[in-house]
């Protein structure tokens, strides 16, 4: 299921990037105007220190002193993220935290409701037991497909924007809990960690790799058509069931498929993701994350029987 979203965030995404394509060659046109050099007279630069006040002369020799600088936000102190940069890397910066932060946030409430479904007995009873469980149960499978398609249109509409990622990843998490109810809290604890690791390490190589110039757009294409063949198999999987061994295979190449995608999305946030598409940034993460720690857990769950 959360691979048709990943799926459904994909297509969307690819809607956007001639936009942003033609949106960086006018930013590169106008950053190769802004910086052609001029001449100035050598008389203004010779007199140049002796016009400024002696407050600012002072101010600047306690600055190179003491490690302060007089830059701000937007006059990009901070070194490129990528050779090719020419935005400021502060401002970019400061997207790359706020995209962070949102994740951090809709993993915590994840982990939140999660633990309640896991704790709590009757919740799990009542959905796969009842009629009214199994009634609130797909509802809560396909909230997540209704929430999506107003939010490609409400994304850049605060505080609209918000609640509607709040009930996607709400309704995600109870799914996510379900899944883990019927698990050994050993097998979703070593889930968690490996999941923290894997994408620890694949957020510090991309930026690593980005900033010696490496780029990885290239991987979007197989990386969809991976998940197209994943989504096919899910299907295949619900009428003709995979032994032990099959369900294995089918969630390591996932897992190996969505540490593609946080490398490819994480570069994308670094390179190509506008200042106002910060929540299907969060989300393209938020869902690589969460596919991968799914993927974990059905091979180390498989391995524990």
């Amino acid at each position: 299921m959360l691979q048709v979203f990943k799926t459904i965030v994909e297509i969307d995404q690819g809607d956007k990037d001639c936009d942003r394509s033609n949106n960086q060659n006018d930013q590169v046109m106008n950053a190769c105007e802004v910086t052609m050099p001029t001449a100035k007279p050598r008389s203004k630069k010779l007199l140049a220190p002796f016009q400024k006040p002696s407050s600012q002369i002072l101010l600047k020799m306690w600055n190179r002193t003491f490690g302060k600088t007089e830059t701000d936000v937007e006059s990009g102190s901070s070194e490129p993220l990528y050779p090719t940069m020419v935005e400021s890397p502060d401002l970019r910066w400061s997207f790359i935290r706020k995209i962070y932060s949102i994740v951090a946030i809709q993993l915590l409430l994840t982990a939140v409701v999660g633990a309640i479904v896991v704790s709590y007995h009757p919740i799990v009873t009542f959905l796969t037991t009842t009629r009214g469980g199994f009634a609130c149960y797909i509802l809560i499978i396909i909230t997540p497909f209704i929430t999506l398609c107003p939010l490609s249109c409400y994304y850049q509409r605060h505080p609209v924007n918000y609640v509607l990622l709040g009930i996607f990843t709400i309704a995600l998490a109870f799914g996510i809990g379900l899944s883990c109810a019927f698990t050994s809290g050993k097998v979703i604890l070593e889930s968690v960690i490996l999941t923290a690791v894997v994408v620890v390490s694949l957020t510090l190589f991309t930026f690593w790799a980005a900033k010696r110039g490496s780029d990885f757009n290239f991987l979007g294409p197989f990386l969809f058509g991976a998940l197209m063949v994943l989504i096919v198999f899910s299907i295949i999987q619900i009428f003709f069931p995979m032994g032990k061994i099959g369900v294995m295979i089918y969630a390591g190449v996932s897992a190996i498929v969505f540490c593609g995608y946080i490398v490819y999305d994480t570069d994308n946030l670094i390179k190509r993701y506008s200042y106002d598409e910060y929540i299907w940034a969060a989300v393209a993460l938020y869902l690589d994350i969460i596919n991968l720690f799914l993927s974990l857990l059905t091979i180390l769950r498989a391995v524990d029987r």
